[in-house]
């Protein structure tokens, strides 16, 4: 008996709901023992029965059961057709950037992650590709940025660190009246928050390193596709170029899919009690969390979101007092990378956006003076007494 490894399980009934999906999508039990677990297929190449007869796998690279069950589980949670898992997100990313020809235009969220910004402007013009960084969270400046030669439009919602957020259902109908695809980097809220595809979204991206695999134990990235020709691309240019992930880490993240729910329901405890701790902290000048109603698009978040996540960021008015909080943590640990059960600070303007130019850190809100966090799963309590005396 030959298992096809990705396919939706026999047992998940057609109806099922998120939190079933994620644990049983993709995964059927091994035929030969019966375990329950996705076995991790630690091999290079697949013994053929006979000459231009196999029974479904050739070579690592272009097939692995336990990356194909992966690729299954996290295209049935986002809504789409198939999934891609690559090495790291960047690598995602830059599988998706191969849709696009020399001469064609990108509209990018402004905000974008800093190794996004740094593929784009530094490696992707090389190739005449162009870039136009916009506020997508104001519809009326992607419509102005928009060009016939505009081919995709990037978002990241909510952004990374400033927390704004776009209209994916608005940012859709943009993209697809220019005839562009919208591409969502959904790795900030997860699919057990935000659903892009629903919205109109072509193609999801994620770092898989962070809330899907949720251990700070791996590090990839995933592409979910809706139409067939991308899907068609996407393997293509997965076998094409190899930046795969390895079945181990596919193994770890199909781990962490299976708590996915329950540990984003305790991110959004955490994150909004530190938000809210934070917002009336008398060091502190301002927060940025959707979670607050006076974040200015609370309102949408509320529509788009289930939930409000577990990254925030704040301002204490000057880089000697940021950098006395991310070194005066004791509970929390000064780290990049984000959507562990642990709670991460880090200080963006130097770490995870210093590829970022001043100039356009400080257009976008991102000052020097900016503390970001990854909530984990901890007491909020706990994590709250933390950061009161790394404050103090």
């Amino acid at each position: 008996m030959i298992t096809d490894y990705g396919q939706t399980s026999m047992r998940l009934p057609p109806d099922a709901r998120f939190s079933t999906i994620c644990i049983h999508a993709g995964q059927v039990p091994d035929p030969s023992t019966g375990a329950i677990i996705t076995p991790i297929f630690q091999t290079s190449t697949y013994v053929q029965d006979e000459l231009g007869r196999h029974k479904g796998f050739e070579y690592a690279r272009t097939q692995n059961p336990t990356r194909a069950a992966l690729e299954g589980n996290i295209a049935a949670i986002e809504g789409g057709t198939a999934g891609f898992a690559f090495a790291s997100g960047m690598a995602a990313i830059g599988a998706v950037a191969t849709m696009l020809k020399s001469g064609d235009h990108v509209v990018v969220t402004d905000n974008t992650y800093g190794g996004t910004f740094r593929l784009f402007d530094k490696v992707l013009t090389k190739y005449q590709l162009e870039f136009s960084y916009v506020d997508t969270s104001a519809p009326d400046a992607i419509e102005a940025a928009m060009r016939p030669s505009t081919k995709m439009l990037f978002v990241e919602t909510p952004t990374n660190p400033v927390m704004r957020l776009t209209d994916l259902a608005r940012a859709a109908t943009i993209a697809h009246t220019r005839g562009a695809r919208l591409v969502v980097d959904n790795t900030f809220a997860s699919p057990a928050l935000q659903r892009p595809i629903e919205f109109g979204a072509d193609l999801v991206v994620h770092s898989t390193t962070k809330y899907l695999n949720g251990h700070s134990d791996s590090v990839g990235g995933i592409v979910v596709a809706v139409r067939d020709e991308d899907v068609e691309w996407l393997r293509f240019i997965q076998n094409s170029e190899g930046a795969i992930l390895g079945p181990f880490d596919a193994w770890l993240v199909l781990r962490g899919t299976k708590t996915l729910m329950v540990r984003m329901a305790q991110h959004n405890v955490n994150g909004m009690a530190l938000a809210e701790f934070l917002s009336t902290h008398p060091k502190v000048t301002r927060v940025h969390y959707p979670g607050l109603p006076a974040h200015p698009h609370h309102a949408l978040a509320k529509r788009q979101m289930r939930g409000f996540g577990g990254m925030l960021s704040f301002d204490v008015g000057t880089f000697e007092a940021a950098r006395r909080v991310c070194n005066r943590v004791r509970l929390m640990a000064l780290a990049e990378s984000l959507g562990g059960v642990e709670t991460l600070v880090s200080h963006p303007a130097s770490m995870t956006h210093a590829s970022v130019p001043a100039e356009r850190r400080q257009a976008i809100g991102l000052t020097d003076s900016l503390v970001r966090v990854s909530a984990g799963i901890e007491d909020p309590a706990d994590l709250i007494a933390d950061l009161s005396q790394a404050l103090s």
